[in-house]
């Protein structure tokens, strides 16, 4: 797949800054800028939530890349795994999320996180009164918001990316373990 709208150019300053932060400037964003209302507003919203403190990194971080596996956005996948790596979260666990359902190591909690993003992903949703109490029991309220909030905003965001044609960038081409393919069929729902 290719990008399905051309480019636009940032303004200077921001190119240069994204480029001594990430390596290259993100094509979500050249895509994106087109309208710097709407590519503004999502960079501060998607700053607003490395702020937010309630649920554990690394869940969120599985959650997004699971999001980004199930939605097929191998942009917010790669990205999704190269933050992880700078976050010095779990790299093992981090690889396998694509094909978790197979995987053992990850923990009950954790299975479960994944689970419910795929499930907050389905369309339609197929998260059940089950697996959100045992959730909300184990991580608290504010977490639990934080979490599906978190959720809901990569939603946007893999979709956004998705139909706009955006593509790896190859960022997690730096980490040591490869990253695990999602295999064809993974029990979760259709997201068709």
């Amino acid at each position: 797949m290719t990008l399905r709208i051309p480019k636009a150019e940032l303004p200077t300053e921001m190119s240069e800054n994204m480029i001594k932060q990430l390596g290259a400037v993100p094509e979500p964003v050249e895509a994106v800028w087109h309208s710097p209302k709407v590519a503004t507003s999502n960079l501060e919203f998607s700053a607003k939530l490395s702020e937010w403190d309630a649920a554990d990194a690394s869940l969120k971080s599985f959650a997004h890349m699971a999001v980004a596996a199930q939605v097929g956005c191998g942009w917010c996948l790669d990205v999704g795994y190269f933050q992880a790596q700078n976050q010095n979260l779990d790299l093992t666990k981090a690889s396998q999320v694509p094909r978790w359902r197979e995987s053992d190591v990850f923990a009950p909690l954790e299975r479960d996180v994944l689970e419910y993003a795929e499930a907050m992903t389905n369309t339609p949703p197929t998260v059940t009164d089950e697996l959100y109490a045992g959730l909300l029991d184990r991580l608290g309220p504010a977490a639990m918001v934080e979490l599906t909030a978190y959720i809901a905003f990569v939603n946007m965001a893999t979709r956004n990316n998705n139909a706009n044609g955006v593509t790896s960038q190859g960022y997690s081409d730096a980490c040591e373990i490869p990253l695990a393919k999602r295999p064809e069929k993974s029990g979760a729902a259709s997201t068709a």
